[in-house]
């Protein structure tokens, strides 16, 4: 099992449409850890921690977003390894 580390940026319609609630519900479902946040000029930024698969898997979920979502870019930053982050979690 190989575990990675994916530092995510997602800009188009992602503020105002539950998508960090969508994020946290998909990356807990796919056993990942990490946090995802706002940011001031309305895109939102993620980090994910997990096995392979599952990371590549959550990535894939944030190219597409939930139904009231517009995801017009996403910019990946893959790395070996990861923190140790315990849990999944919106940040502010």
């Amino acid at each position: 099992m190989t575990i990675i580390r994916a530092q995510v940026h997602i800009e188009g319609r992602v503020q105002g449409v539950s998508f960090r609630y969508h994020t946290r519900e998909t990356a807990r479902r796919l056993n990942l850890n990490g946090w995802v946040k706002n940011l001031p000029e309305g895109a939102v930024a993620a980090l994910f921690e997990g096995e392979e698969n599952n990371v590549r898997q959550m990535i894939d979920w944030c190219r597409r977003g939930p139904a009231a979502a517009r995801v017009d870019k996403v910019d990946v930053s893959l790395s070996q390894g990861g923190e140790g982050l315990g849990s999944f979690e919106i940040v502010f």
